[in-house]
């Protein structure tokens, strides 16, 4: 279909409004949910996930093309609960307790939701307990976005509230920010550094199948 092609250039330019329109025109003519995701979609956000770490696309960009992905989702979302299909899995995201920077945490969380995951959003300024309930509550990777030095030992505050929760064992910890560093990563029991919203996306897919 021509509208597939249009959808995934939509995506790539940060088209909203088209990439919605679009996907309603490939679903009137008989389009399937999953294939538009997998075949149209999700190679559309990887594009510009590619494009982001090349620097041909910043920010801004990214942002755009997120936003697109997501009005497309939202037709599509109803359909694959009503179809029973398994999405990749339950994730929240949230900017540490002291820091109400969202921004990179937003764009993470898009980018989470246009690969297939269900995205817990808990906000900026999140309490450790948040973190906690969020797992309790089935989430299976947990993101903890930080931009300031001074709000990074919330971090370790919120692994260690995991783990005396007694929940540490079936969650995965993936840490970023601009201040963060895979060591300080290491150091405070995290599983995974992500230095981009890309790199968020491959290791919450990779620490995903290593709890399955």
């Amino acid at each position: 279909m021509a509208e597939i092609e249009k959808l995934y250039d939509a995506i790539l330019n940060g088209d909203h409004k088209a990439a919605a329109a679009l996907t309603g025109q490939a679903l009137a003519e008989g389009a399937n949910p999953a294939d538009l995701i997998a075949k149209c979609m999700m190679p559309a956000m990887e594009e510009a996930g590619r494009r982001f770490e090349c620097e041909e696309y910043f920010v801004p960009e990214l942002l755009l093309s997120a936003r697109a992905m997501k009005a497309a989702l939202g037709l599509l979302r109803p359909l694959l609960a009503a179809s029973g299909a398994k999405g990749a899995g339950r994730v929240a995201v949230g900017t540490v307790k002291g820091d109400l920077h969202d921004i990179g945490k937003n764009l993470v969380a898009s980018m989470l939701e246009g690969a297939g995951f269900e995205v817990i959003d808990l906000g900026a300024d999140v309490a450790p307990e948040k973190f906690v309930e969020a797992v309790k509550d089935g989430a299976a990777v947990v993101c903890i976005s930080a931009l300031l030095t001074v709000t990074m030992t919330g971090m370790r505050t919120t692994i260690q509230a995991i783990q005396q929760a007694g929940v540490r064992d079936r969650v995965r910890v993936l840490v970023g920010g601009a201040p963060v560093t895979a060591q300080f990563a290491r150091e405070i029991g995290a599983d995974g550094y992500g230095e981009n919203a890309n790199a968020a996306v491959s290791l919450a897919r990779q620490m995903m199948a290593s709890l399955n």
